[in-house]
């Protein structure tokens, strides 16, 4: 459940609000009873890019799928044209 809290409130009670957070609740902070930001937990997000480094280790790591090269093989020959 997210709870509510007032610029006042905030202003008079921030370690409460703080701990509360840091406990995994959403707050939503109101000015004149409007919602004006969420104060949520932070997450740490992880980059979808991978160095190119990396894919080639895990490429070298990794035994061959000889049917999946057959697929891209048959996908490949389908889609380019030979000159």
């Amino acid at each position: 459940m997210t709870q509510e809290v007032s610029v006042r409130e905030l202003r008079n009670n921030t370690a409460g609000v703080v701990a509360a957070v840091q406990a995994g609740e959403e707050i939503v902070l109101t000015a004149n009873h409007r919602p004006i930001a969420d104060i949520v937990p932070h997450t740490i997000r992880r980059s979808s890019w991978v160095p190119a480094a990396t894919l080639r280790e895990i490429a070298q790591e990794s035994p061959t799928d000889h049917a999946l090269l057959d697929d891209v093989a048959d996908v490949r020959s389908a889609l380019v044209d030979e000159v």
